[in-house]
C-alpha cells in the first residue's frame, strides 16, 4: 500500500501483525480512515504513540473512535431505518462490527434487561473488552443524541458497576453513539472529569475523500 506518511504506515504495519489482518481487512480499514479516526481522539503524544506501538488500550478512551464506520451492515446514508433495524444489521454482521470496535472485545447481550423498583430497561449491546477489563454497554441512536439519551446511559453503566461489576474488574464504559450529536449538549451533560460515558457519531457509509480531508484538517485544527 502506498502510504505517504510513514507514522500511518507504521501504524497499518503494526495492526495488520497484531491482528492477523487478511489484504481485504488492511484496505478496508485504511479505506475507513482508522488511523485518522483514532487519531482525532488524542493528543500529540499519544498519535505519535500510534505510529510506534499501535493501538493500546490502557483506559477507556482510547478505545473510543470518531466516528465509527458500519459501511458493512448495507444501509444507505440517508434512509428510514428504525433503531432495532440498525442493532439487527450489526448482529447479523457481529465479525465485521468486533473489527471495527477493535482490539479486545467479545459479546456478551443484545436488548440486555435491567430491573429495578418494577421498572424494566434494556441496553442494546452489551460488550466485555479484556484489555480493558471492563464491560462496555453500547446504545444506539438514529437521530441527533439528546441529553436524555447521555442521562440514561449514565444509569446503565450506574447499575452494571454496582450490581454486575466484579470486586477485580475496572469501572464500566458507556458509549451511545448516534448520527448526529452536539458537542456542547455532551461536554454540558456529562461531568468534566468523566471517563466513563462517551458519545461518538456513525457513518453508514465509507467516507469520501473530501471527507477524509475534512477529518485531517479538523485533527490539526485541534493540535
Amino acid at each position: 500500500m502506498r502510504i505517504n506518511d510513514k507514522n500511518e504506515r507504521s501504524f497499518y504495519e503494526i495492526e495488520s501483525f497484531k491482528n492477523n489482518w487478511s489484504v481485504r481487512e488492511l484496505q478496508r480499514q485504511f479505506d475507513s480512515a482508522l488511523y485518522t479516526r483514532l487519531a482525532l481522539s488524542r493528543n500529540k503524544d499519544k498519535v505519535k504513540e500510534l505510529s510506534e506501538k499501535g493501538l493500546i488500550l490502557e483506559k477507556p478512551k482510547d478505545a473510543i473512535k470518531a466516528p465509527y464506520i458500519l459501511e458493512f451492515i448495507g444501509l444507505p446514508e440517508h434512509s428510514g431505518y428504525s433503531e432495532s433495524e440498525l442493532e439487527q444489521e450489526i448482529i447479523d454482521k457481529l465479525e465485521h462490527f468486533l473489527l471495527e470496535l477493535g482490539n479486545g472485545f467479545t459479546f456478551v447481550a443484545r436488548q440486555k434487561r435491567i430491573s429495578f423498583d418494577d421498572k424494566h430497561f434494556r441496553i442494546d449491546l452489551v460488550f466485555y473488552n479484556r484489555f480493558l477489563k471492563c464491560f462496555v454497554l453500547i446504545d444506539l441512536k438514529i437521530g441527533e443524541i439528546k441529553h436524555q439519551d447521555l442521562g440514561q446511559m449514565q444509569m446503565y453503566v450506574n447499575y452494571y458497576d454496582r450490581e454486575i461489576r466484579l470486586e477485580e474488574e475496572n469501572k464500566t464504559i458507556g458509549i451511545v453513539l448516534c448520527k448526529d450529536k452536539s458537542q456542547s449538549v455532551v461536554e454540558y451533560t456529562l461531568p468534566k472529569n468523566n471517563e466513563q460515558i462517551f458519545a461518538s457519531k456513525y457513518e453508514t457509509v465509507l467516507p469520501s475523500k473530501e471527507e477524509l480531508k475534512s477529518l485531517i484538517a479538523e485533527l490539526n485544527s485541534q493540535r
